[in-house]
């Protein structure tokens, strides 16, 4: 009966995107924000097709781990960028921050 069973619309991209949302953190958290919201409305639909009917469809393993990925990636990615706001708030700018490196280096120094 697999013969008649079709690949779930969009189940690999919605893999590919979900570790795109965790290593988008790293760009101060707003690509793994944009990636992790995509891949969860991807993932909705996804699953509501699949839910309608299950044996017509390969390919849920992927949705499911493209989904807990993309949460894990939008959670990472909203606290690096909250950080990234405190550190600018806490820092006042890149001046700030530049500031703060130089008295850390002066301090290791002595």
């Amino acid at each position: 009966m697999e013969l008649n069973k079709q690949e779930l619309p969009n189940a690999t991209l919605i893999l590919i995107l979900g570790i795109l949302s965790i290593l988008g953190c790293c760009c101060y958290g707003v690509v793994g924000v944009i990636f992790g919201i995509i891949t969860l409305v991807l993932a909705k639909k996804a699953m509501e097709i699949y839910n309608a009917n299950p044996e017509m469809y390969l390919g849920y393993q992927n949705v499911k781990i493209g989904r807990i990925l993309a949460i894990i990636g939008l959670v990472l990615s909203a606290l690096f960028l909250l950080a990234c706001i405190a550190m600018l708030i806490f820092f006042g700018g890149m001046e700030g921050l530049e500031e703060f490196q130089r008295e850390m280096i002066e301090k290791q120094g002595m």
